[in-house]
């Protein structure tokens, strides 16, 4: 027993592809999606903190890092079958969190596991931190959605996915860094030229108001 199987399902990470199935421009696996997470939640934890917010970014950091570990294990499933029904969504969960147990108790040294059964344990809970990670993650999906819809991609899905991501963003609306999100970056990246600019924003001002 060692920490070979952790490091190694890292290099595995790199070829889970997300949102399989669908035509894509631009390619981006797990491993990726969870670096570019964890640069949004630091971002998100600076507007908090400038805002008086205390941020404890050790565990900010532990949980947009591993916060999707899990998939080495299930693959990323499509957003809309992930979260069809709450149901499915409950079911989906009680799978990793077994997966997740099972792993560590078999594979992580018993001085390191209960430091990771933190980190590889759900992270989007009712801290802050939990919270801002939900907020980086839905963040990176917008942009990876923007980036399909900016190119041309006649793929619905990828409308749904900017539509979902975006709505559940403003469930956090009370936080400064999701404010700050809406206020400046939003209407930054709709700044630019491209096919469907006039649809995209039209749609951001319907889900906005």
């Amino acid at each position: 027993m060692g920490m070979h199987e952790y490091l190694q399902g890292l290099s595995e990470l790199e070829m889970v592809v997300r949102a399989p199935g669908y035509f894509k421009y631009q390619g981006h696996s797990v491993a990726a999606h969870s670096w570019k997470v964890t640069q949004a939640a630091q971002f998100l934890g600076d507007i908090e903190e400038i805002n008086g917010s205390d941020v404890n970014w050790q565990s900010l950091y532990e949980k947009a890092l591993n916060h999707d570990y899990t998939e080495r294990f299930i693959g990323d499933i499509k957003t809309p079958v992930k979260y069809a029904t709450s149901t499915l969504r409950m079911m989906l969960s009680d799978v990793e969190d077994s997966l997740t147990k099972n792993f560590v108790e078999k594979e992580i040294p018993s001085e390191l596991r209960e430091r990771y059964m933190r980190r590889l344990t759900e992270g989007k809970d009712d801290s802050l931190e939990g919270r801002i990670l939900s907020v980086a993650d839905k963040l990176d999906l917008l942009y990876e959605a923007f980036g399909e819809i900016q190119k041309g991609n006649p793929e619905p899905v990828f409308v749904e996915i900017y539509k979902e991501s975006l709505e559940t963003m403003l469930s956090f609306n009370d936080m400064p860094s999701v404010k700050y999100v809406i206020s400046t970056v939003l209407p930054e990246m709709l700044d630019q030229e491209f096919s469907e600019r006039g649809k995209l924003m039209a749609l951001t001002k319907t889900i906005l108001d």
